[in-house]
């Protein structure tokens, strides 16, 4: 037999692996296991959620009384420093399985009694709003214990950037973390990346094209959140490959209120606005070091996904100049991509353009030669799938590619514009200057030392006439 076909010994097999509840055991074990066995990775997962820097200790299944009945968190996580101990329950649900509001609401109930300090769920349930639960409880229940949520894909974001990026100091320590990615990317672990819209997918998107679809339609608000938490999903496997965090564009106000988010996204998918049409859903996924947001809209009525970038003109230079600027950087990407610019003071969409023509005439691009240009978008159109699953035609594995391939081709070659800073004049450069005329130097106290006579040359002072009393 070829020694090719054999398999390599895994610290974390995934064979074996028998049913739902099976799945789920093995899950927590090894997550928790190499929480408490890698030091960099253990802080990484716990310090977000106020424990200090220690040693990090974890249990499985321990048994809690409550009333007259015993039940079995998942897991405890307990962090220790010194005299301070900081403890957390950990709940942890495997494929399609879903948080159950009555069985969490008994975890906050444990920890409290317990005096522990937080309840901490792993699913693969993506939350449109970082800090956001997926499962709604009693608010009261949280006034002495903290709730915090962490999808699967999350987790393995963070193993990934602190073994690939961080980095680990123990080399075995590093092989225990390899181990875990491995396994959690296997589809038998059970911590499934995005893969599903959900079932409001296809009655929405008939809607929008049948132009029924109201704002007060429970499959709007659904699929609202579904996109959502597909465009940080997007984000979140975006930052695994760059080895930074990707975070959702999102304003105060969204992050204080997420059904805020969520009506603002409804509204947008049933009401034409200002930059919209009816039927579409845009959010914005903000990468360090990026020189814009990037913003990705999926029109459903029109099958397009569209992800745009916002770039400042330069602040000198003439219009064709400016756009200059923007085309060079944009040299190896396709003429298929969407330029638009905006002048200063004017009102309503700028022109718009698609590079392979603006490359041959830049003067295309400037709607008024006597604005100055203030800003360009990057736009990148692209078909989206339909169906709700992942595979071929499906509208998730359209957007995560749309995505990564704006970014791949346009955005991380775009450089801000910064003014080139002043030059000192050199000695060759300096003008001669006329010696000024005697009769022109002032005898003001404030311009010299003392009084002085209107001859250059003479030594004698200037008489001060002197007033009689």
């Amino acid at each position: 037999m070829s020694e090719e076909t054999w398999l390599a010994a895994r610290l974390i097999p995934t064979s074996g692996i028998n049913g739902a509840e099976e799945q789920e055991r093995r899950a927590t074990s090894a997550l928790l296991a190499v929480l408490s066995a890698v030091r960099e990775f253990g802080r990484a997962m716990t310090q977000p959620y106020g424990a200090p820097v220690g040693s990090v200790q974890t249990f499985i299944e321990v048994p809690f009384k409550l009333g007259d009945r015993k039940f079995f968190p998942d897991g405890v996580i307990r962090v220790v420093r010194g005299q301070r101990q900081w403890t957390a329950l950990v709940e942890v649900k495997t494929g399609s399985g879903e948080l159950q509001t009555e069985q969490l609401e008994r975890y906050l109930d444990i920890a409290r009694d317990h005096g522990f300090d937080a309840l901490i769920t792993i699913s693969n349930e993506i939350p449109p709003v970082p800090g956001q639960h997926p499962t709604p409880v009693d608010k009261r229940k949280l006034r002495r214990v903290a709730l915090h949520h962490v999808p699967w894909s999350e987790v393995l974001t963070v193993a990934v950037m602190q073994k690939e990026y961080r980095g680990i100091a123990d080399p075995d320590q590093a092989w225990i973390l390899g181990e875990l990615i491995r396994y959690l990317e296997h589809p038998r672990s059970g911590a499934l990346e995005f893969s599903d819209m959900g079932p409001s997918w296809v009655p929405a998107r008939e809607a929008v094209n049948a132009g029924t679809l109201r704002p007060g339609d429970v499959i709007a608000a659904d699929v609202a959140g579904k996109f959502d938490a597909l465009v940080r999903f997007a984000g979140l496997k975006l930052g695994r490959t760059l080895g930074t965090e990707i975070l959702p564009a999102l304003s105060r106000r969204e992050l204080a209120d997420p059904a805020a988010r969520t009506q603002d996204l409804v509204q947008q998918l049933t009401t034409a606005g200002s930059l919209t049409t009816a039927g579409s859903l845009t959010a914005g996924l903000r990468i360090p070091g990026a020189v814009g947001v990037l913003y990705v809209t999926a029109d459903l009525r029109a099958g397009k996904i569209t992800c745009h970038v916002g770039v400042d003109a330069p602040r000198r230079g003439r219009p064709t100049t400016r756009v200059n600027w923007l085309v060079r950087q944009l040299k190896d990407v396709s003429g298929t991509i969407r330029l638009e610019a905006f002048s200063a003071y004017a009102r309503g969409p700028g022109s718009a353009e698609l590079l392979e023509t603006v490359r041959e005439n830049p003067a295309l691009l400037v709607a008024d030669r006597g604005r100055e240009i203030k800003s360009f978008r990057i736009a990148s159109v692209s078909p989206s799938g339909t169906k709700r699953g992942v595979g071929r035609q499906s509208f998730i594995d359209s957007l995560l590619d749309a995505v990564d391939t704006f970014y791949e081709q346009v955005l991380q070659n775009l450089k801000p514009w910064i003014p080139t800073p002043p030059k000192m004049r050199s000695v060759e450069d300096a003008v001669d200057v006329e010696p000024v005329a005697p009769a022109l130097v002032s005898t003001a106290i404030s311009s010299q030392d003392g009084p002085q006579t209107a001859g250059a040359d003479s030594a004698e002072p200037v008489p001060v006439p002197v007033q009689e009393a």
